[in-house]
């Protein structure tokens, strides 16, 4: 029985119990965005609205989330995606598909290495530690929980404290490593006392009730244990609470008293069969299945084997349900990808036939400056067109260069600055060399001035004769 619920994930999906008024909310924020023109907020909503979706119907919310993150990437947006990634990782969780939660934050991670935000990369490191220890690959999770914990107190990051030291504590617990599992839920207990937060202290008491127990400290363990039913409680925590009752339950059968033992499992079963928890509703039935077998009590012993085996059925189509889903959300991500590769490829076909067209632009008109130097045309003309078609010239090669020195810079607008003024002090001069060569090239030996000069010559010597 150890602590399935990581309290990081609460405080990130925002978890509430009424559809109907994130419904609500949901509307309302969709009135915003259809307001909204600039594209960076458009994200911001966007992502919202993924999240807030996400608690009622998840398999919505991703279309949602990931045109956000589409939307992000288009105009660079960094704090966009990394939330967009965020948002998809827990929707993923939600739906119980651990692999591709994992994917979407370990993107997270690598977005979040580049823009070097202490807070934002401890939070990622947690979360893909939680999304090891959803898929019990606990010794994958220490690593990222450790990093995360390292961050945490190097920059002394305090709403982090609390959920590192805890789950911590959760990850030695199911690793069997009561000493430092001892460690870190007194350390998140103490964090909760100073924060005066009775919830907290309740989560944390469940911990240290299952690491006195295991210890044979059976005192410590339900006086833990008690104190943590009573603030879960008034919390209306009733998943932890159940896992804290069975706690207690276990706890009373291995001191020989029955009757509580019971007692606190017929508690916990009952929480789980009202709210809807399966997993818990299994762990008590089972509980109280085994329980009445060492009593040898076969009437109850007898119901409550049917009873595992109703629920077991009941949840093995719940599992089936589960991975049909996990099946349909890969399946509509392959196609908001398929549909998004086409919309880039389109982009990406434009952009190249405005690249042509540049391309073939910039020779012909250089072309047609040099054809209309044969013709009878005002040398002013010329000298406008020559230097249009190499300012058009010197243009394109900074259009051309630009996307690969903001990549070179890290979109760091200094030493962009540096490099295109760098850039400027050897084309300039370049550019006035080869428009006085032009100049003279298309101008020279022109009959068009020196014909009329020499025609009002001539009319000057005939008069004076």
């Amino acid at each position: 029985m150890y602590m399935n619920r990581v309290l990081l994930i609460l405080i990130f999906l925002c978890i509430q119990p009424k559809a109907f008024s994130q419904k609500s909310k949901s509307d309302s924020l969709y009135i915003l965005l259809s307001k909204e023109h600039i594209d960076s907020n458009r994200v911001n909503l966007m992502w919202k609205i993924a999240e807030v979706v996400s608690i009622y119907d998840p398999e919505k919310s991703l279309k949602i989330g990931r045109d956000a993150l589409y939307l992000a990437k288009k105009i660079e947006y960094a704090e966009g995606q990394s939330r967009s990634l965020g948002i998809l990782a827990n929707i993923f969780i939600k739906l119980g598909n651990y692999p591709r939660a994992l994917e979407f934050n370990i993107q997270k991670l690598q977005l979040e290495e580049n823009k070097k935000n202490p807070k934002n990369m401890a939070s990622v490191l947690m979360n893909i530690g939680v999304v090891y220890v959803f898929q019990e690959e606990y010794r994958k999770a220490l690593p990222y929980y450790y990093q995360s914990d390292s961050l945490i107190e190097k920059y002394n990051i305090q709403e982090f404290k609390y959920n590192i030291a805890l789950n911590l504590g959760d990850l030695y617990d199911r690793l069997g490593i009561t000493d430092t599992a001892y460690s870190f839920y007194k350390k998140s207990l103490d964090i909760a006392f100073n924060l005066n937060n009775d919830y907290l202290i309740g989560v944390s008491m469940t911990g240290l009730g299952h690491i006195y127990r295991k210890q044979h400290k059976f005192q410590l363990s339900q006086n833990s244990y008690q104190k943590a039913i009573v603030n879960l409680q008034e919390a209306h925590d009733d998943d932890l609470l159940c896992e804290a009752s069975l706690g207690l339950a276990t706890l009373y059968q291995e001191m020989n008293e029955n009757d509580s033992a019971a007692y606190y499992a017929k508690m916990a079963r009952f929480i789980a069969e009202k709210d809807g928890f399966l997993p818990r509703h299994l762990d008590a039935a089972n509980f109280l299945t085994d329980h009445y077998k060492k009593l040898k009590n076969t009437d109850s012993a007898f119901y409550y084997l049917n009873y595992v085996q109703n629920l077991n059925a009941t949840i093995n189509s719940k599992t089936r349900i589960r991975e049909s889903q996990i099946l349909s959300s890969n399946e509509q991500l392959r196609q908001i990808e398929i549909e998004e590769n086409k919309r880039i490829a389109k982009l990406e076909r434009h952009q190249q036939l405005q690249w042509l067209f540049i391309g073939i632009f910039i020779p012909g008109f250089f072309l047609l400056t040099l054809l209309m130097s044969k013709i009878r045309i005002h040398p002013r003309l010329i000298k406008i067109l020559g230097v249009l078609s190499l300012l058009i010239l010197f243009e394109y090669l900074l259009l051309l260069l630009h996307p690969y020195v903001t990549k070179l810079t890290n979109h760091t607008p200094v030493y962009e600055m540096l490099i295109f003024v760098s850039m400027a002090a050897i084309l300039i001069p370049g550019h006035h060399r080869i428009e006085h060569w032009l100049i003279q090239r298309l101008t020279n030996n022109r009959p068009f001035n020196s014909g009329i000069r020499i025609k009002r010559k001539t009319m000057k010597l005939k008069k004076q004769d």
